[in-house]
């Protein structure tokens, strides 16, 4: 299959360019469907374009559309990190951990008497439920 030491080269270029194309692409299609402000028919017609000429059609959604792409990625990022935030606080919440001050404190004055902590240990978690932490 290789001759000599240069096809084989030309071999691993080839194959970094078409790594490289194809991960553009995975690129261009992952935003064009990431998009809202473009319809069904929009994406529809660029899917289209970029299957029939897929290295033009890249391009020209990359110079169409390509000032947005990172716009678009961070805020989908955001969105993520946002639903993730309110899934934690929504699972930490139903623990039955308790959330008022009082609760806190009884808690805490518990695992000072129990021997679980000591007694400043206790007057920081005491400071902490009253919200003037001890730092």
């Amino acid at each position: 299959m290789f001759d000599d030491n240069g096809s084989f080269l030309l071999a691993m270029v080839e194959f970094f360019i078409f790594l490289a194309w194809f991960m553009g692409l995975w690129w261009v299609f992952g935003d064009l469907f990431r998009s809202r402000d473009l319809g069904g028919l929009g994406k529809t017609l660029w899917t289209v374009f970029l299957i029939l000429m897929p290295i033009l059609g890249m391009l020209v959604y990359v110079i169409a559309r390509g000032r947005g792409m990172g716009d678009r990625a961070l805020a989908a990022q955001e969105e993520a990190q946002r639903r993730q935030d309110a899934y934690i606080r929504s699972v930490a919440a139903s623990d039955g951990a308790p959330h008022s001050a009082t609760d806190q404190i009884s808690s805490a004055k518990a695992l000072l008497d129990s021997g679980g902590i000591n007694e400043t240990e206790f007057e920081q978690l005491k400071a902490d439920a009253l919200g003037r932490g001890l730092r």
